[in-house]
C-alpha cells in the first residue's frame, strides 16, 4: 500500500480508503471481516458519515483495541431521526448525534471532523459564518476533532471551502463521469442514466477546483469513485463502455490534490479487488484509452488528464507531473513559490525534452506535449 500526505493535516493516508456506507447492511461479524482485511492490506483511513446506530456500533466494535491505527473521517451534521438519516444544522440535534458517534465508535476523538454535505453556496456562507462553525471550532479546541474537513459534491462550494483557510481537506465526489458535469445543486443529477450528448472533457469548474486545492495544500479524499457501480457495466455507464475498479481508482488518484479514494466494500473480496490497484500494471490502470475510444461522451481532444499514458520518456521526464505543474503555474500572474520549488526538484524537467514525440504518439487525447514542454521551459526559465 502506498501512502499520501493529506493536505496540511500532516496525516499520511493509504491511497485506498474505506468508505463505510455499504457496511450499513451487514452484521457485526461481517463488518469486522471487512475492516480486518482492510487493515491487513494497509488501509488506514475510513469515512463514517452514516447516522444509523447499528453501523456505528459495529464499526466501533471492529476497531476496538486498534483505534490508533485508523484515521477516521466523522461527520458533524448527520443525525438519526424517526428511524432515518437526516442532514441537520440544528445544534440541539447535531451535538448529541456527534456525541453518539464518539460513543458508538468507542473513541474520544475524530481525526477529521467533517462539516457534513454542503452543496449550496448560500448554505456554505450560513454554516461557516454562524453557530455551526463555532461548534466545530469548539470541538477542535476540546480535542474531540483534530482537523476540520467538509464534504460536498458541488465544485463551487468545494472551492469556497478550499479558499476558506480553516477547512484543511474536503471529501469530494470524483469519477470520470461526474467530472464532465457542470456544478449542480442536486446530487441526483449526477446519477442520471444519460448525460447531454454535447458534454465532453473535464468541466472547467472541476479542473480549477483540483488545482486550487493543490495550490492551497487542501487535501481531497474521494467519494463516489465508482459512481455507485454504474461505471462497471456498459449498460449503465454513460460512456457506453465499462471501467474496472482499478481504472476508476487510478482516475481519481491522478487528480491534483487527491490523497485517497474512499471505496465502498460489501465483503472482503471487494477489498481485494480495490487493493489490486497497488500491484496493477500500467495497462490494467489505463482508463485513458478506454475513455478516448468510448462510443459516447469521450474526453476532449487536447486535454491533459495527467494519466501518465505518455510514459516512458527517454529523457526521464515525468511528463504528467510537468503538465500538472505547468497548469498550476498558469493559474496566477506569478508562479507560486511552492510550485516553482516542486518543479526545481524534478530530476528531469521540460528543458530536457528531446522532442522525440513518442509521448504524443502514446497520448490517447492527442495533447501537443512537445509544445507544452516548450511553454513550460520558458515559463519556469
Amino acid at each position: 500500500m502506498r501512502y499520501r500526505e493529506l493536505g496540511k493535516t500532516g496525516y499520511m493516508v493509504s491511497e485506498i480508503g474505506l468508505g463505510a456506507e455499504w457496511l450499513e447492511r451487514h452484521n457485526t461479524e461481517e463488518v469486522k471481516a471487512v475492516i480486518d482485511v482492510c487493515e491487513k492490506e494497509g488501509i488506514n483511513i475510513l469515512d463514517c458519515w452514516m447516522s444509523e446506530p447499528n453501523v456505528r456500533s459495529n464499526i466501533g466494535l471492529a476497531l476496538k483495541g486498534r483505534r490508533d491505527r485508523w484515521i477516521i473521517q466523522g461527520h458533524i451534521g448527520s443525525i438519526w431521526e424517526d428511524g432515518q438519516y437526516v442532514r441537520s444544522r440544528d445544534l440541539v440535534k447535531v451535538k448529541p448525534a456527534f456525541e453518539d458517534l464518539l460513543a458508538r465508535l468507542q473513541t474520544d476523538y475524530i481525526d477529521l471532523g467533517m462539516i457534513h454535505f454542503i452543496d449550496h453556496e448560500d448554505e456554505f456562507d450560513r454554516v461557516v459564518n454562524g453557530e455551526f462553525m463555532d461548534y466545530v471550532r469548539q470541538l477542535k479546541k476540546e480535542g474531540k476533532i483534530r482537523h476540520i474537513g467538509m464534504s460536498t459534491h458541488n465544485p463551487q462550494t468545494a472551492k469556497m471551502a478550499a479558499c476558506h483557510g480553516e477547512i484543511e481537506m474536503i471529501l469530494f465526489s470524483i469519477n470520470p463521469a461526474f467530472d464532465m458535469l457542470p456544478p449542480v445543486d442536486e446530487l441526483d443529477t449526477y446519477f442520471t442514466g444519460q448525460y447531454d450528448e454535447e458534454l465532453g472533457g473535464i468541466a472547467p469548474e472541476r479542473e480549477e477546483l483540483y488545482k486550487i486545492c493543490e495550490q492551497n495544500h487542501v487535501g481531497i479524499t474521494v467519494m463516489k469513485g465508482y459512481a455507485g457501480g454504474r461505471l462497471f457495466h456498459a449498460e449503465t455507464s454513460p460512456f457506453g463502455i465499462a471501467l474496472t475498479p482499478v481504472q476508476c481508482i487510478h482516475y481519481a488518484l491522478t487528480r491534483p490534490a487527491v490523497a485517497a479514494i474512499m471505496a465502498g466494500f460489501d465483503n472482503p473480496q471487494h477489498v481485494y479487488e480495490a487493493v489490486a490497484y497497488e500491484t496493477a500494471t500500467r495497462e490494467e490502470k489505463d482508463y485513458a484509452s478506454v475513455l478516448a475510444t468510448a462510443p459516447k461522451h469521450a474526453f476532449s481532444t487536447g486535454q491533459c488528464t495527467y494519466c501518465g499514458h505518455c510514459a516512458p520518456c527517454p529523457a526521464g521526464i515525468d511528463i504528467a507531473m510537468v503538465n500538472k505543474l505547468y497548469d498550476l503555474a498558469c493559474m496566477q500572474e506569478e508562479i507560486p513559490g511552492t510550485v516553482r520549488e516542486h518543479y526545481r526538484q524534478l530530476r528531469a524537467d521540460a528543458a530536457d525534452c528531446i522532442k522525440c514525440r513518442g509521448c504524443e504518439d502514446r497520448c490517447p487525447f492527442h495533447v501537443p506535449i512537445t509544445e507544452r514542454m516548450e511553454k513550460t521551459r520558458d515559463l519556469f526559465a
